[in-house]
């Protein structure tokens, strides 16, 4: 027990340090220096303040996915698949694969690890425990692919429901004498509190408009951005009704009706889905509790019943 103790108490202060040393490890003179040159910084000597530290976090991360990388780095198609889906997400910052698989990578070691110390603290063997860290292994190498799909999914989802409002709106605005752009632009601030993502989805458009680049190559940059179908066909029908010198009006109003009947039949099919759905809950929970109601007393007859016999 007092080794047991000791070792414990080694790993504790030597992972603290790492920790530490991981996080709050002081940048060399010429990495900041470097880093001051890249960004645009560069001040004289005299006037130079020091620099105020990143986010707790994404230092951490980032710390942790660098020397991930150099072991094990990515392959192109890999790390393309990876920056799509946090991008479909919602997440488009530079450094956001690399805080991925930084979470990836402590939720690999993190959860083996509480299993060991689990089993440390308890006095229990190794062996017997080896389920738990199979399965601890096991969560961790899904948990964080499957929190991403199921942020990818809601994300979508809303951007799905948000857009046949959107469309309407900007039906009304183009047809009250404003073009595209600037019908993004008010469909973007009247919607911003009901459906934030949208909104964000077509600004973003507005300003890569804004700063040069072609609206044909911005729309497909939405449907990219995104992942959805809907979007995806709305911008095929804005790019042809550019490139055809069509009435954006006119298709615009045509694919509102169309997909606001799409959205009606997502909610009727949704509402039939949900017969089949409440079958296994009714099955499991309140149909044992209805027959125990029903028929408990009749069973306590019978059973005094037969106890007199």
């Amino acid at each position: 027990m007092l080794i047991i103790t000791i070792s414990t108490f080694i790993c504790i202060t030597f992972g603290v340090m790492a920790l530490y040393w991981v996080v709050f490890r002081p940048q060399s003179a010429s990495t900041e220096r470097l880093q001051e040159l890249g960004q645009g910084r560069l001040h004289d000597a005299s006037a130079s303040a020091p620099n105020v530290q990143n986010n707790l976090a994404a230092t951490f991360s980032e710390r942790i996915a660098t020397p991930l990388n150099r072991l094990v780095p990515p392959s192109a198609t890999t790390a393309g698949k990876l920056q799509k889906k946090l991008m479909h997400a919602g997440y488009r910052a530079p450094n956001a694969p690399a805080t991925f698989r930084a979470i990836q990578l402590l939720s690999l070691i993190g959860l083996p690890t509480l299993v060991v110390f689990g089993c440390m603290v308890f006095a229990r063997p190794l062996n017997t425990a080896f389920g738990y860290l199979m399965f601890a292994l096991f969560a961790g190498f899904i948990i964080p692919r499957y929190t991403l799909d199921k942020l990818t999914r809601k994300r979508q989802l809303r951007l799905q429901w948000g857009l046949a409002d959107a469309l309407d709106l900007m039906v009304i605005s183009i047809e009250a004498g404003l073009g595209l752009n600037a019908a993004m632009v008010r469909v973007s601030e009247e919607l911003m509190d009901v459906h934030p993502d949208i909104c964000k989805e077509f600004e973003l458009t507005n300003l890569e408009i804004h700063v040069g680049r072609e609206r044909e190559e911005a729309f497909r940059n939405l449907a990219e951005r995104t992942g959805v179908d809907d979007l995806r066909s709305l911008t095929a029908m804005l790019i042809q009704a550019d490139r055809f010198g069509t009435s954006i009006a006119k298709a615009v109003r045509v694919y509102a009706d169309s997909l606001r009947t799409k959205r009606r039949q997502r909610a009727e099919q949704a509402a039939q889905k949900a017969a089949v759905k409440l079958l296994f809950p009714l099955a499991l929970f309140l149909f044992p509790t209805l027959f125990i109601v029903v028929l408990g007393p009749a069973a306590l007859n019978l059973m005094d019943t037969f106890g007199r016999m």
